[in-house]
């Protein structure tokens, strides 16, 4: 493999990470929003709402996405249990003690991060395989 090549391959990773780490958030507060949106009558937490009980939940999310594409990218999927498994743990007492809608926030959060993460990987692998 040549310099340029191995560059390029750099390339592709850092940029389908980043892209993984920075999009996701913004793509997370989408779904938060059409979810709200789509209810049949106003809720009384909205998702957006919750976020005050699961403070630091953007940087979680970033922190979530970067482990699962860097483990996908690097064929150990077992990083998605791994992520998600810690951040539950974590979050688990918070999640426990509130009716505030925070246990749907951070389901549909995880699993929407974990899609682009693992979007992202998957972009970046055949990427790399076509040169």
């Amino acid at each position: 493999m040549t310099f340029a090549l191995a560059l390029a391959h750099v390339a592709v990773v850092a940029i389908c990470g980043l892209l993984a780490v920075v999009l996701g958030g913004p793509i997370v507060l989408q779904v938060f929003d059409r979810v709200d949106r789509s209810a049949d009558e106003p809720p009384a937490h909205s998702l957006q709402q919750a976020g005050a009980t699961l403070r630091g939940g953007s940087w979680v999310g970033m922190l979530e996405r970067l482990a699962i594409f860097a483990g996908l990218f690097w064929h150990y999927p077992e990083a998605i249990a791994i992520a998600v498994a810690i951040k539950g743990l974590a979050r688990y007492p918070e999640l426990k003690a509130t009716t505030s809608g925070a246990a749907e926030r951070f389901i549909i959060g995880t699993f929407v991060s974990v899609m682009v993460a693992a979007a992202s990987a998957g972009v970046a692998l055949w990427l790399v395989g076509l040169f």
